[in-house]
């Protein structure tokens, strides 16, 4: 299972050329896809206009999703306190969020933000970098 980050869906979804979609399939293969409630929230509010809303809304409607739990608040909290007291910086307390939820469900996490990287040398996140181009 892969947890797919927000950072990478709007790579995939501003493909053009349909270079970065090839290489997100190949990425994939058979694996199932996941998303977390923060990337709906962040492709939504990142729509152009209604007609992409509706398209947006639509599709994502159809996806899988991992769902928080109580402890997935407290623990996702821990990580920027955690980190912020050794002196690290996450930019964004949602990439925490969504780093417990990809732990919690045991998924491997695509992404294309380095918060993800930072995170996971202080706790056990798998996560994977999605470059563009994989030559």
């Amino acid at each position: 299972m892969i947890l797919v980050d927000t950072s990478v869906w709007i790579e995939v979804l501003r493909d053009r050329e349909g270079r970065i979609v090839k290489s997100f399939q190949d990425r994939m293969g058979q694996e199932i896809c996941v998303l977390t409630r923060f990337t709906q929230l962040e492709l939504l509010q990142g729509a152009r206009n209604s007609r992409e809303w509706n398209l947006l809304e639509e599709y994502l409607s159809t996806q899988y999703y991992l769902e928080v739990t109580e402890s997935t608040w407290r623990n996702a909290a821990r990580i920027y306190f955690d980190l912020r007291r050794k002196g690290v910086t996450v930019n964004s307390p949602i990439d925490c969020c969504i780093a417990q939820i990809a732990m919690e469900s045991g998924a491997l996490l695509l992404n294309r933000d380095r918060d993800f990287a930072t995170i996971a040398t202080h706790r056990p996140l798998k996560e994977e970098y999605f470059r563009l181009d994989p030559s």
